[in-house]
């Protein structure tokens, strides 16, 4: 996440398009971001005909143009796997962030392990496992993870 996407997550700020669409880019798997090439490449390939630039994204990734079509929007929705609804909505946005910051937490092959292991146990049991973990998280200094679960 960018500084002032952080800021705006600290303060209750709404996150611009620019913002939401870098962190859809930073968010990808395999370890690099895609180049604004390889995405516009790709939507084109999909359309069938050329219907975004690598320097429009690039644009619409840095603020540069805040305005997009509707086909935009869509386009790129697509080739990131979200609704369009995630550029509009900012609820919607934080529920899709979540879901991504899960699927790279799950990249650990530890982190999966312990998830997987845990698959089949009581809701008592979880929740206690879930206790531990946050009584671990704040000995070694990291806070409580914010797991969308209501605290009991």
């Amino acid at each position: 996440m960018s500084d002032v996407a952080a800021h705006h997550d600290a303060v209750g700020l709404a996150r611009t398009l620019a913002e939401k669409l870098d962190h859809l880019f930073n968010a990808r798997p395999g370890g690099r971001p895609p180049s604004h090439e390889e995405v516009a490449t790709s939507i084109n390939i999909a359309a069938g005909e050329k219907t975004i630039s690598a320097t429009y994204i690039w644009q619409l990734r840095t603020g540069r143009k805040t305005n997009p079509t509707k086909r935009h929007l869509e386009a790129l929705a697509r080739y990131f796997g979200v609704q369009p609804a995630y550029f509009l909505d900012d609820v919607h946005a934080e529920r899709v962030d979540e879901q991504l910051a899960l699927l790279d937490a799950l990249k650990e092959a530890d982190v999966r392990s312990l998830a997987l292991r845990a698959s089949g146990l009581s809701q008592s049991s979880r929740q206690s496992i879930a206790k531990l973990v946050n009584q671990l998280r704040d000995v070694e200094g990291l806070g409580a993870a914010d797991d969308g679960s209501p605290q009991a």
